[in-house]
């Protein structure tokens, strides 16, 4: 849906509502597409949020609503409700829909909830909420169809018109007696061969599976490798025990790229930040700030350390911003492009030193480029403005100019090996990489670059 069919829905939807129009909105609920309805919802109050949920007929949409709407949207919607209703709409969801909603209660009322579940439903979803968050386990459903290796194509293909309720998708799982994953078939090869050949004879039997302890990324990183529209999950002995299918696998994709977008300016993991009241988003934003604002204090005092020769030659604070900012832009270009190299694979441990080696190479080209020019244009300011002013000798002029270029020039080489190193350190450490394009990367270069600076103009003025 384009954004400005959104804007016309959403203003269609609040003016039947003002008119107090209630079967027209039912008619128009049920026109619109769950997703677009999870879309629309952003864009109302909690009132109305509440109201339009209540006039959707069907337990089975209100269950795909919920599972295409943001969490904190969820949150308010079943924080009201029965929760007997509650119940009524959890079970209309796969498994894995089940747990994630779950996951965003509190603990007394998720067992509230899980007290009311049938047995057998109840005993499925506590399994995938027992696999820690952001895993192949928590996003698995583990009603996954699979067929016996003895079963002719004739034999399956009546097995797959008789599935109802289980994960059905492009390929057909392979399994042995004791439900060990031993193949694969994909519907395409079942259709088009001999209804009398066995699943052993047409599967392929080098299964690319994960474990449920299999962090999501890296699932979605195998699925989009291969080109899978599903992984299927096994445990330690190799049965299958789910399959993650592509509509999560979409889901991770767009939920990590969203979390490294926000890291990298420094506002957290939390990808509905936007939806948040002004204190919860302050609360959210504040440590990440207060790194930069620590950061900038210890800045402030190196530069303060040097104030005799600033106070001497004034013409060198005019170049501190120039030298912060472009050691800060190709610091977090290299720290970008490494950690968008550590997620697709294309940067790890056999190609780190080459990578690191470019990356520095360059930073000091463009180092030594732009600090020509700005050597240029340092020696004109100090020579042609600041030495009627302060009366500098051509020597001097010289001397300041050779600071600046070389300052700059050696801050832009060094912000270019931190960007480039600090993410594959934080990588090795398990941290994830997307913060180092944040506080860490643009704070550490702003201290040594001034640093830098200040120390060669102090060299060469001494010399």
């Amino acid at each position: 849906m384009r954004n400005n069919e959104v804007i016309l829905l959403v203003d269609a939807y609040r003016k039947l509502h003002r008119r107090g129009a209630k079967l027209n909105l039912i008619n128009i609920i049920d026109k619109t597409h769950p997703a677009d309805l999870a879309l629309l919802f952003r864009s109302f109050t909690l009132h109305e949020r509440l109201y339009f949920f209540s006039l959707i007929k069907s337990n089975e949409k209100k269950a795909e609503v919920l599972s295409e709407a943001d969490d904190n949207i969820i949150i308010e919607i079943l924080k009201p409700m029965k929760r007997p209703d509650v119940i009524h709409i959890l079970r209309e969801m796969d498994y894995d829909d089940e747990s994630r909603i779950l996951r965003l209660l509190p603990p007394e009322e998720q067992q509230e909830l899980l007290k009311l579940m049938k047995e057998d439903e109840s005993r499925e979803v506590e399994a995938l909420m027992g696999y820690e968050e952001d895993t192949a386990g928590s996003i698995m459903n583990p009603e996954v169809f699979h067929l016996s290796e003895d079963l002719t194509v004739a034999q399956a293909i009546e097995e797959i018109q008789k599935s109802v309720d289980t994960e059905m998708v492009f390929y057909i799982y392979v399994t042995d007696e004791r439900l060990h994953l031993i193949g694969v078939v994909s519907l395409r090869e079942l259709i088009l061969n001999d209804p009398k050949k066995h699943l052993r004879d047409l599967m392929v039997e080098d299964v690319i599976s994960i474990r449920p302890e299999t962090d999501q990324e890296e699932v979605a990183r195998i699925a989009s490798r291969y080109n899978f529209v599903a992984v299927p999950v096994v445990d330690d002995e190799n049965k299958l025990i789910g399959v993650v299918t592509v509509d999560d696998i979409i889901d991770v994709l767009r939920e990590e790229a969203t979390e490294d977008l926000l890291q990298m300016a420094g506002l957290g993991r939390d990808s509905d930040i936007i939806l948040k009241t002004p204190w919860e988003t302050t609360k959210k934003r504040f440590p990440w700030l207060l790194a930069t604002y620590i950061g900038g204090l210890i800045a402030a005092v190196t530069i303060g350390l040097f104030h005799g020769l600033l106070s001497e030659y004034i013409i060198l604070a005019s170049f501190l911003p120039i030298i912060a900012g472009m050691g800060g832009n190709i610091g977090t270009q290299s720290s970008t492009i490494i950690t968008r190299g550590l997620l697709t694979g294309r940067v790890n441990p056999d190609t780190a030193g080459r990578i690191i080696f470019k990356e520095v190479r360059v930073g000091a080209t463009l180092g030594m480029i732009y600090g020509f020019i700005l050597g240029i244009i340092a020696f004109l300011m100090t020579y042609v403005i600041a030495s009627n002013a302060y009366d500098y000798p051509l020597i001097r002029c010289i001397e300041l100019s050779v600071a600046v270029a070389t300052g700059i020039a050696i801050a832009m080489t060094l912000a270019t090996f931190t960007g480039t190193v600090a993410p594959m350190i934080l990588n090795r450490m398990k941290i994830d990489p997307a913060i180092a394009t944040g506080p860490f990367v643009t704070t550490t270069i702003d201290i040594l670059g001034d640093l830098i600076y200040l120390l060669i103009a102090t060299l060469l003025v001494s010399l």
